[in-house]
């Protein structure tokens, strides 16, 4: 799931280059939604990627990529936390916005 700004019509010649937040719903994907895709979005500059963890039931939350050469992909995101189901979670789009990671599960 990717949440960018604006409107449908703003995307009409074309998909979003920025997402504001990328998400991901893992169980069986999880390694690889951890090392391979986080390391091509945060490479993409992706500043906010999700990752609603359905094996422990929590949410790890991926921030601040930057270069790394032992990546898949030579980039990693360089502050990960990680909450579960009583916490709560702001996107760096809307600060304002509290998410409760309870709300994310199943």
């Amino acid at each position: 799931m990717a949440v960018v700004p604006g409107t449908w019509a703003d995307y009409r010649a074309g998909h979003p280059s920025r997402p504001a937040l990328v998400g991901e719903g893992a169980e069986s994907s999880l390694a690889f939604d951890r090392e391979d895709k986080g390391s091509l979005y945060a490479r993409g500059g992706v500043r906010d990627y999700w990752i609603v963890n359905l094996v422990d039931r929590a949410l790890e939350v991926y921030r601040d990529p930057g270069p790394d050469p032992a990546a898949p992909y030579g980039w990693r995101y360089r502050t990960v936390e990680w909450l579960g189901p009583s916490a709560a979670v702001s996107p760096l789009a809307l600060p304002a916005v509290r998410i409760a990671v309870s709300d994310l599960l199943p």
